[in-house]
């Protein structure tokens, strides 16, 4: 009799996940809340789309596939901005978009994409993503407490759900020009609103990355945080202890390297998140020098955004080494104080800072070793005399490293007579690097030692000897 309730409760219970989610579904209206807006609604223009994209599109409508752009692009076409690349999503699933492109490659193993290669130029094509409505209880929480999911086809009513943000919730239909929304999208765009949808506690808790993504969004777009959604990342920040380092890394160089640097480390702090990427920085800023905040890091960060305004290239390890550089310098001074010689206390807190750090966001070996030689070339500037400035300028990193020694200095690290003199000295000819770097005449005329004394030539100047 046991045997044959769990045969039925086999094929009942997938039968009762499908009514649940059709009934949550219905709780939460789709269909009632979505929203058509026609070309004279919206201000999106084929001109403005890639064409690429838009062969794209039209080739999957052609074939009796559905077919719309999605998320960024969409969000960044509202608002008037160029997007950065042009998404594709599809009822066609990826072996049948395969067969529409002859130039398609499927990338990715647990949720297939297609990768349509035009050239340079790769315009990403997805299948609606479903519930993944099949779930057993023990697939629902990891032992981190992370909520997860399989990732199944679906339906595009099924695919806004799963989702982030409203405003990258849009779809671009290709057939009529329309746009398409389901969960008030358009209506965030216009109050410059960035909400989660559905439950943010539920929504950090499937991924907790989605805290990261909001100050970078909110911070890009200039929008603020929906309030329930502030609630929420104040709540689970720790949750963020569970992503592993290596996907930290990757978040944080699109945090910081995006062109706004220092808004977003503002807001990064302001709701906690800042400390679980960089742990030793924030310890550090908690403590004043001399009265005084340290500002290296904001200057930094201000230059680097500038850089980038100005279309010139930010490196990862510079900013990333002003980033920790105050972790260093506190832990060297200490070693000094316990009769460490400089050069050896700030290798010695180099290693222990880094070691420290890979723990919270995995640095790259060759990162981690180009953040170390510019360190370690801070106390080799005040080396003025003889033939190490000229070593010192031959250096591979000596760029990187003057920048931060000015960088120091103007903020109050370093001495400002140091720096000017390396501006001189590197600009300076082959003569007069020379001069500048030969010891002052009075140290050469009046340096220590007994005089010798030599026998004057003459007949008295042959020693005597006894017969």
């Amino acid at each position: 009799m046991k045997t044959i309730l769990n045969f039925f409760k086999k094929i009942i219970k997938p039968v009762l996940s499908r009514v649940e989610a059709s009934a949550r579904n219905e709780a939460e209206p789709v269909d009632a809340r979505v929203k058509i807006y026609s070309r004279a609604e919206h201000n999106i223009s084929r001109a403005q789309i890639s064409e690429h994209a838009l062969k794209v599109l039209y080739r999957l409508q052609k074939e009796g596939f559905d077919a719309y752009l999605v998320g960024g692009c969409v969000r960044d076409l509202l608002l008037g901005r160029e997007p950065k690349d042009f998404d594709v999503v599809t009822n066609a699933d990826p072996d049948q978009v395969r067969k529409v492109f002859r130039n398609c490659r499927l990338i990715g193993r647990r949720f297939r994409l297609a990768h349509v290669h035009f050239g340079r130029e790769i315009i990403e094509v997805a299948t609606f993503r479903g519930a993944g409505e099949e779930q057993n209880d023990k697939q629902v929480l990891n032992k981190e407490g992370r909520l997860l999911r399989d990732n199944v086809y679906g339906t595009i009513e099924e695919d806004v759900w799963r989702r982030d943000f409203t405003v990258n919730a849009l779809y671009y239909n290709i057939k009529d020009f329309s746009v398409v929304d389901y969960v008030g999208g358009m209506a965030d765009h216009k109050t410059g609103t960035l909400k989660l949808i559905g439950d943010p506690e539920m929504r950090f808790r499937e991924d907790p990355v989605r805290m990261l993504r909001a100050v970078r969004f909110a911070v890009k777009l200039g929008f603020k945080l929906d309030s329930a959604c502030e609630k929420a990342i104040h709540n689970d920040v720790q949750l963020l202890a569970s992503i592993p380092s290596a996907r930290l890394y990757d978040e944080a160089l699109k945090l910081f390297l995006s062109g706004y640097a220092l808004q977003t480390f503002e807001m990064l702090r302001h709701y906690g998140l800042f400390q679980v990427l960089f742990p030793s920085t924030e310890n550090s800023l908690a403590v004043e020098d001399s009265g005084f905040p340290r500002l290296l890091l904001i200057k930094a960060l201000e230059n680097s955004d500038k850089r980038i305004a100005e279309g010139k290239t930010v490196t990862a390890y510079f900013l990333l080494a002003a980033f920790l550089w105050e972790p260093v310098r506190m832990l060297a001074k200490e070693k000094m104080a316990q009769g460490e010689v400089e050069f050896v206390a700030y290798q010695d807190a180099a290693s222990e800072v880094i070691a420290r750090q890979i723990r919270s966001t995995a640095l790259p070996r060759h990162i981690s070793m180009a953040m170390r030689e510019v360190w370690n070339m801070q106390p080799k500037f005040k080396a003025r005399i003889g033939s190490k400035p000229s070593r010192l300028i031959g250096h591979p990193r000596f760029r990187a490293g003057y920048d931060f020694l000015v960088l120091r200095a103007e903020t109050g690290g370093a001495d400002s007579e140091l720096a000017e003199w390396w501006t001189k000295y590197q600009n300076a000819s082959e003569n007069e690097q020379r001069k500048m770097t030969q010891p002052p005449r009075n140290a050469q005329n009046n340096k220590p030692g007994r005089k010798r004394s030599y026998p004057r030539k003459g007949k008295d100047s042959t020693p005597k000897t006894e017969s």
